[in-house]
């Protein structure tokens, strides 16, 4: 099934989904950042990323959700956005399922609580369980099949911040 963009419409799926969130896991690679990466001679690595992210990151550290950067890659650069933007991060992930799982469990959370923003197969397990499945506009088509809420943004361009600025949304229209 075809993403639908977000809405946030008080009887939109999204809006009820964002109802229950407490955690929101995000995808780096191709969500926070435009999928590019510069590699110097000495090995190092760059990534772009938005700056707007950050402001929708506070945003929702102030309506007690949790956000945390989950990532198959293990990229010093990773974390340094991730302290740089004070959020939690977790790296060399080769199953964010069960990773997922895990955190959930220490929070007392179920399934439908949590949030996840991808942008490729290595995604797709989180999303099919997610209460709130999110992918860039810019999703790789193989998760083209899972039913998820999709950003009119593309990754590396401020996706987060556009799903922060929604989910903020829908909490303060309560």
């Amino acid at each position: 099934m075809k993403s639908e963009l977000i809405t946030t419409h008080p009887d939109s799926a999204f809006t009820q989904a964002v109802q229950r969130v407490k955690l929101l896991g995000i995808d780096f690679d191709g969500v926070m950042t435009d999928n590019s990466v510069f590699v110097f001679e000495d090995g190092r690595e760059a990534v772009r990323c938005s700056r707007f992210d950050g402001f929708g990151l506070k945003r929702l550290r102030s309506l007690d959700i949790e956000a945390m950067i989950i990532s198959t890659e293990k990229n010093p650069v990773v974390s340094a956005r991730a302290k740089k933007l004070g959020v939690a991060c977790i790296q060399s992930v080769d199953d964010k399922v069960a990773v997922l799982q895990e955190l959930l469990s220490e929070r007392g959370l179920d399934w439908s609580q949590a949030g996840f923003i991808g942008n490729d197969i290595n995604d797709a397990g989180v999303l099919e369980r997610v209460g709130l499945p999110v992918v860039v506009a810019d999703a790789h088509p193989s998760i083209n099949t899972i039913q998820a809420f999709q950003t009119t943004v593309r990754g590396g361009y401020g996706a987060v911040r556009e799903l922060c600025d929604k989910i903020a949304e829908c909490i303060e229209a309560q």
